[in-house]
């Protein structure tokens, strides 16, 4: 159906800092309207400075339903939310909230989930495998959570924040069988890796790992959608590994968005 746009579309934000790599805006208002909601989603450039003030006018806009969260404002966004699901308790982070019926905001953290759905239409499933996630913040605790939930054997955390990483990795170990430790940032013996750090989003950017310790076989992902295809990738592709875009994951991530902000409304 053709997009409309008037005095009756919903507004859902995409806020974050900076914006202006997001996939969401574009492929949420297209599935809005693959499902017939009168709906867009619009990007916000927010500072972390000016969050809160932000988050004051936005939940006054009456036509407003949802925001999704991005870079660097889940953690923030987390304490804007009047009831979140149980992984975004446990996470302490939300990437996307919606306006519940009673006038509330209700948060979720669904950036582990899209990445298994994307991992697993690349044919990889986490149960019994081993990974190393770089980065323990907003997107990389999802990410590490989602996969001890699908029945991963073994876990490395990498953080600069070293905290931050072992405070992750006391938690988990907490919930789950499987081992989890803090790691440097060497993929050797891991079946998969991912970055979910922002490093590779700059031009000029290092690589957050040690590329030159890839093997044949292992699963790169990197969770940054632009580039579409990170030097990380680049590196791992030419090291003949199979690689997860940021786009590739924010295939199913779309529709899972979509189910949760779209929840409020049936």
């Amino acid at each position: 159906m053709a997009l409309s746009l008037n005095g009756d579309t919903r507004l859902c934000f995409c806020v974050g800092d900076p914006i202006a790599q997001v996939k969401s805006p574009a492929g949420l208002t297209r599935v809005f309207n693959e499902r017939g909601e009168n709906a867009v989603c619009v990007p916000a450039q927010v500072r972390a400075v000016d969050l809160d003030e932000f988050m004051r006018g936005a939940k006054r806009m009456l036509n407003a339903d949802g925001m999704v969260i991005t870079v660097p404002h889940k953690f923030s966004a987390f304490g804007h939310c009047d009831a979140v699901t149980n992984r975004a308790r446990f996470l302490g982070a939300v990437n996307v909230m919606r306006r519940e019926r009673d006038g509330g905001w209700r948060g979720d953290m669904t950036d582990g989930v899209a990445l298994v759905a994307a991992l697993r239409a690349a044919g990889f499933e986490p149960r019994g495998r081993k990974a190393l996630v770089v980065g323990a913040g907003g997107a990389g605790s999802a990410v590490a959570f989602a996969l001890v939930e699908e029945g991963l054997a073994r876990l490395g955390l990498c953080d600069a924040d070293l905290g931050r990483r072992d405070d992750l990795a006391a938690r988990l170990a907490g919930r789950t069988s499987a081992t989890v430790h803090a790691h440097a940032a060497d993929p050797d013996g891991f079946d998969l890796v991912v970055n979910a750090t922002p490093v590779g989003m700059a031009p000029g950017d290092p690589i957050p790992l040690a590329a030159d310790r890839l093997v044949r076989g292992t699963i790169v992902a990197d969770l940054i959608t632009l580039p579409p295809v990170t030097p990380l990738l680049e590196a791992a592709r030419s090291r003949e590994c199979g690689i997860v875009t940021g786009a590739d994951m924010f295939a199913p991530q779309a529709g899972i968005l979509a189910d949760f902000l779209l929840a409020a409304r049936v």
